[in-house]
């Protein structure tokens, strides 16, 4: 059969978006924005402007005569430099947007993780801030406190470019709930405890542990306070209560504040960070001992102890060590 002229005009065309039609590069991505409502000419004209493609007027031509001019879909996208019209039409008709990586590190409170997805993502931190106070997740997750604190699970995600602020909250919560594993609820059981308590010490023993080895030792030292009726005195707490990472003082350790270990009992009203499922672990299932003390050394290891009076031993040898 003899080709038709638009047949043929489609061949050339098609045989310029695979060569001289293109910019040339080093296979590059650049991220770019398709706003709704955007014409066919608005398009061609920003590929032009970005160097993506060579001609403006050739890649609008091509995809009017290709029938794919309303099949553009507004969104953001990694958009490979040197793609041919083809494949860049291809790709701006599936209407996937781009993609951002965000790192979010064990044991941030709320507020750091606010400044990180801020300054990771451009999402201000007061809008991630309100999104945590979701009271639909609040709810599904049976969080008796006024945010998420802790629920947001620490990881790295790959979150989409035109997610918003309520978005990625619902990722990262719903990293939590994958992680949170199967027959957890019971153990919780026989711990005698809810889920908001187990993270609220998962949180602690996040904060106070440096040496992960330590973690099952330093959480046995907490569940045995607890039975015992006796306060946690958690330095991590603390700084939580004075919302502010430092040196602590002997004035801070009274600092009125429910969050402040050493001067209510039991546990805070909730999470002090973002635990990590080896804390949520180590909370869980703590090991068996009979401490009730520990002191870290320079090198992030504790020494524990059973009673006060080695307790204090092993502070003044710390501190020798430390030459302190």
């Amino acid at each position: 059969m003899r080709p038709s002229a638009t047949s043929g005009l489609l061949a050339l065309l098609s045989a310029t978006a695979f060569g001289c039609g293109q910019t040339q590069t080093d296979g590059a991505l650049q991220e770019l924005t398709i706003p709704r409502g955007a014409t066919l000419a608005a398009v061609a004209e920003t590929l032009e402007t970005r160097g993506l493609v060579r001609s403006a007027n050739l890649f609008a031509f091509y995809a009017r005569m290709s029938g794919r001019r309303r099949a553009i879909q507004a969104g953001t996208y990694d958009v490979p430099a040197g793609a041919t019209n083809r494949e860049l039409l291809a790709l701006f008709s599936t209407g996937r947007p781009a993609l951002r990586r965000l790192v979010v590190p064990e044991g941030l409170f709320l507020t750091e993780v606010a400044a990180a997805v801020e300054q990771q993502l451009g999402i201000p931190s007061e809008a991630l801030l309100a999104a945590a106070r979701d009271s639909a997740l609040r709810s599904r997750l049976a969080v008796p406190a006024p945010t998420l604190e802790g629920y947001l699970y620490p990881s790295t995600y790959l979150v989409r470019t035109d997610a918003g602020a309520a978005a990625v909250v619902r990722q990262m919560v719903g990293e939590f709930e994958l992680v949170w594993r199967e027959g957890w609820d019971a153990r919780l059981d026989t711990l005698d405890m809810t889920r908001h308590e187990l993270v609220t010490l998962a949180s602690i023993i996040e904060g106070e542990v440096r040496y992960a080895p330590d973690r099952p030792y330093v959480s046995s030292v907490y569940h045995n306070r607890l039975r015992r009726g006796m306060r946690l005195q958690a330095d991590p707490t603390v700084a939580y209560a004075l919302g502010q990472r430092r040196r602590l003082f002997e004035r801070d350790y009274q600092v009125r504040s429910p969050y402040n270990t050493y001067v209510i009992d039991g546990l805070p009203p909730g999470p002090i960070g973002a635990p990590s499922v080896e804390s949520l672990e180590a909370a869980l299932y703590p090991a068996r001992t009979d401490f009730l003390f520990f002191v870290a050394r320079d090198d992030g290891q504790h020494v524990f102890s059973r009673t006060y009076a080695e307790h204090l031993r092993a502070i003044r040898e710390v501190r020798r060590g430390n030459g302190t």
